[in-house]
């Protein structure tokens, strides 16, 4: 093929350039130098290009495009790169970049779902009126960094330290799903990649130790890894319907609107409502658990298909159709 699939070395990388590579493309791993040897023992790269450090990847530039190749965003060049760097660059981009913003800026997000008309956790504009148990939670695509629970505006004051850019929400007590989608332009439908649950530290690690010793600890929900996850199959209908209800939203407040791959991260109550929490508009971490395929994909599919090989299956169907255009944002 004329172009090549290429990657910032981290986050879903390596499900990425594999995928790429199932369907013929030329693959290229943009890596800082102390973790190009990950992608070399992988095999997974045609091609290394190591870098200082994240600052440095507008430096690379030239020479992707150079390359013919088309970059895939995930989780790490967003909270590595510059919005303002990702936007002005030159190189070929899967996705409408256009609407990252709306994925780092939490009040943003909640316009979005909210137009969506889903069912949202209550958010309290000032530690004052915290009446429940919540969870801060700061921007961008940190991994649950820095997350806490209070339950008073006196607890919140204590946690918080100095910092100032956060969202205190409502914590609703349910199941964590969080549902993989994909949204084909080319083939002009939404599909269901499958759900994961994730394994943070150092929540799911008390819950080792016994009730009477767990009172002092500090909770944090850094993300460490994910599990996979099969949800009731009463569920499904509900699970397109939202999934649905977003791409729909977005086209009005950030046309052309989101596709490719995008995760809605909520919460399942025992009366079986979904709340939405948050949402990535692009790859997520948790479809790494499905990297040959998930029940749900390999039934839509009649094959393996990971996440990463979905995105280059759309591309590859994009070049054939002469409609490559239509999905590079």
């Amino acid at each position: 093929m004329d172009y090549a699939i290429a990657t910032l070395g981290s986050h879903s990388a390596l499900q990425i350039l594999k995928g790429a590579k199932d369907e013929g493309f030329r693959t290229i791993a943009v890596c800082r130098s102390d973790h190009a040897f990950v992608y070399r023992h992988f095999g997974v790269a045609d091609e290394i290009i190591e870098i200082p450090s994240y600052d440095d990847f507008y430096r690379v530039e030239d020479d992707l495009v150079s390359k013919n190749a088309i970059l895939i965003p995930h989780a790490s060049l967003i909270a590595y790169v510059n919005l303002k760097t990702i936007e002005e660059m030159r190189v070929l981009y899967y996705g409408n970049r256009r609407i990252l913003y709306w994925e780092s800026d939490r009040d943003r997000q909640r316009m979005w779902l909210e137009r969506a008309g889903l069912n949202l956790p209550k958010v309290f504009k000032d530690p004052s009126e915290i009446d429940r148990l919540v969870i801060v939670k700061f921007q961008g695509a940190r991994g649950g960094q820095g997350y806490f629970l209070a339950k008073s505006e006196r607890e919140f004051r204590r946690k918080i330290g100095s910092a100032r850019d956060y969202t205190i929400q409502e914590y609703v007590v349910g199941i964590p799903v969080y549902i993989h989608y994909f949204y084909s332009v080319i083939r002009g439908e939404l599909e269901l990649m499958g759900f994961d649950r994730r394994y943070e530290s150092n929540v799911d690690g008390i819950g080792r130790i016994p009730a009477n010793l767990q009172r002092d600890l500090k909770v944090t929900y850094t993300i460490v890894g994910n599990f996979p996850l099969m949800l009731r199959e009463s569920l499904l209908p509900e699970v397109f319907r939202i999934g649905e209800r977003v791409v729909e939203a977005s086209r009005d407040i950030c046309p052309p609107g989101i596709y490719g791959p995008f995760c809605l991260e909520t919460v399942v109550t025992p009366d079986l409502k979904f709340y939405v929490f948050e949402i990535s508009a692009r790859i997520v971490a948790g479809t790494n658990v499905f990297i040959e395929t998930s029940p749900y994909a390999l039934i839509k599919h009649g094959r393996p298909m990971s996440t990463g090989r979905r995105i280059a299956v759309e591309i590859k169907e994009a070049i054939e159709q002469d409609r490559l255009k239509e999905i590079l944002g």
